[in-house]
């Protein structure tokens, strides 16, 4: 099987080629300057630009880029791009494939949790309705922003990621340390839910979509049994066997964070039952199973 992947360098993209190499599939990268390999494609999200035809062949795409949620300080400017990287990205690779004479199988295009917007200790599943707030209306458009593959008849799944549990990269990978230096602690109450997924079982669930040819629409990619943000980090500690003491405060957080903070002290506590309706088997479903394998991985 010949697979195209956008932000096949950031942490999922990188374990999924992984995957798909093991298993013999071929994967094509889409790279924003000019291809210096075969198996390399252009794409400029900027200019809603892809080189379609570079894309033929390939039986499954899978869009995951996007400016980093956490990369930078939430400006007005900083949040412009990360709302254009997701929509106007995703728009130009739904109408490349839609394009294409023989176009791929399946479009799996990323979206998050953040669509639900603020929970609270209520449980969101793919059958409630989006939230409010920036992410969440940022992730309306950027699902939306796929219609012109599904107008096409092509099977589109929306990936619906919580926090990845991985020491490689993501929220984990900066927890992990300070822990370790006995300086992680809750984020302001700690009571606020994370819904996570091991990065192992997050590449599976990929894996499982990709291959079930009736699976189409929203997915939360999300381990079973969410928890609170304190059972997170005494979890992560418990596995390092180091203290949790130190809380980062609401009022601390947002002086630093900005806008960003908002998000960061939102409770979502999402469940994957879609997923698990389509006879997915998590291999970390609960929070310290998926730690210990993050570390094992690192």
């Amino acid at each position: 099987m010949r697979v195209a992947i956008t932000g096949s360098t950031g942490l999922i993209g990188t374990a999924l080629t992984h995957s798909l190499e093991r298993d013999g599939h071929r994967v094509v990268r889409l790279v924003r300057r000019p291809p210096r390999r075969p198996d390399e494609v252009a794409w400029d999200p900027a200019r809603q630009w892809v080189d379609a035809p570079g894309l033929a062949g390939c039986e499954a795409v899978v869009h995951l880029a996007g400016a980093g949620i956490g990369d930078h300080r939430w400006t007005a400017e900083y949040k412009k791009v990360i709302r254009d990287s997701r929509v106007h990205g995703t728009g130009a690779i739904a109408e490349a494939v839609a394009s294409l004479d023989t176009p791929p199988r399946v479009l799996l295009s990323a979206s998050a949790t953040g669509i639900y917007g603020d929970t609270g200790e209520a449980t969101a599943d793919e059958s409630t309705p989006p939230g409010r707030g920036f992410l969440a209306e940022v992730c309306q458009d950027w699902e939306e922003a796929t219609g012109a593959a599904a107008e096409a008849g092509i099977r589109t799944v929306l990936l619906r990621t919580g926090v990845v549990v991985s020491a490689r990269g993501g929220a984990w990978s900066r927890l992990i340390p300070l822990v370790k230096l006995g300086l992680g602690g809750r984020l302001g109450s700690g009571r606020q839910y994370w819904s996570f997924i091991s990065l192992h079982d997050h590449i599976a669930a990929l894996r499982h979509l990709i291959d079930s040819p009736d699976l189409a629409g929203p997915f939360n990619l999300t381990a079973p049994h969410p928890v609170t943000n304190r059972e997170a980090t005494e979890a992560t500690g418990r596995v390092l066997k180091r203290p949790t003491l130190l809380p980062a405060p609401a009022p601390a957080l947002r002086l630093v964070l900005g806008d960003m903070a908002t998000e960061v002290l939102a409770s979502q506590r999402v469940v994957p039952a879609r997923l698990l309706e389509s006879g997915f088997v998590f291999a970390h479903p609960d929070i310290e199973s998926a730690v210990r394998a993050a570390l094992a991985d690192s």
